[in-house]
Parts: structure tokens; C-alpha cells; sequence
């Protein structure tokens, strides 16, 4: 009976393979190729994250603020997330302007950049036609 009982963990070739080091044959400390590209760029992980995450934020126009508040729309941290997540799924199917809808709330948003373009309350909905939309999501 082997020491390895898990056959995921056998290496190729089989058990008699030599185990090299992390590091590679012979204590090298060379990079593996494509290793710290960001970090020769001068850009570390945690700035790409940071970038990452400033690009998913949504923003607001200003005549969308300006509705949120005349309408007297709650925007609470879930409201925003599944907004967010709701934008993220039209732009996974390419979608470039979409309707997304939370909680009875309509959101016409531009998803290329992220951009809440108008917002609509369940009171103010009816007899509304939204125009210029290729898509609808309800988040």
C-alpha cells in the first residue's frame, strides 16, 4: 500500500518522481514567466484590487439624484448591492442601457459606464414607457 491514498495527489509520472523544490532544480529564485508583471509595472495587488473595485462602483447622474430625492427613493446598502449585481448580470449578457428593477423601484442605468441615468418609484411607474433600453433586469 502507497503512503498516498488520494490519487489526485500522486505526481505524474508516478510515485518515483523527483519532488523539486518551490524554488525550482538547484535553489534558482528565478520567477516563474509571466510572475510580477504588476509589480515590475510598479502596481501592486492591492492598488489593481482597488482599481478593480472603483470601476464596479455605480454612480449616479445628477437628474438621477435629483429624482432619487424628489421621489423620496431609500437607497440603503442592499437596495445599492443588488442594484450593482443587477447591472453586473446585464453587462454579462452585453447589454449597453437596462432597466433593472429592485423592489419595485426602476433603475434605467447606462451599464458600459455604470452610470444610474434616471430612477423611478413603484407610485410614479405608472402609465411610464421606457424607451431606449435593450434590456431588463429584476434584481
Amino acid at each position: 500500500m502507497s503512503p498516498i491514498s488520494n490519487p489526485a495527489l500522486v505526481p505524474p509520472g508516478g510515485l518515483n518522481a523527483p519532488v523539486v523544490p518551490a524554488g525550482g532544480a538547484g535553489g534558482s529564485t528565478t520567477p516563474a514567466k509571466g510572475a510580477g508583471k504588476d509589480a515590475a509595472a510598479g502596481k501592486s495587488f492591492a492598488d489593481a484590487l482597488s482599481q478593480a473595485d472603483q470601476s464596479q462602483q455605480l454612480q449616479f447622474s445628477k437628474h438621477a439624484l435629483a429624482r432619487v430625492e424628489r421621489r423620496g427613493i431609500e437607497l440603503d446598502s442592499a437596495t445599492l448591492g443588488r442594484l450593482s449585481e443587477g447591472v453586473g448580470r446585464a453587462a454579462s449578457k452585453g447589454s449597453r442601457d437596462s432597466l433593472v428593477l429592485v423592489d419595485g423601484t426602476a433603475f434605467v442605468v447606462s451599464v458600459s459606464n455604470r452610470t444610474v441615468i434616471t430612477a423611478v418609484g413603484s407610485e410614479h411607474m405608472k402609465d411610464n414607457v421606457f424607451t431606449n433600453i435593450d434590456s431588463a433586469v429584476i434584481a
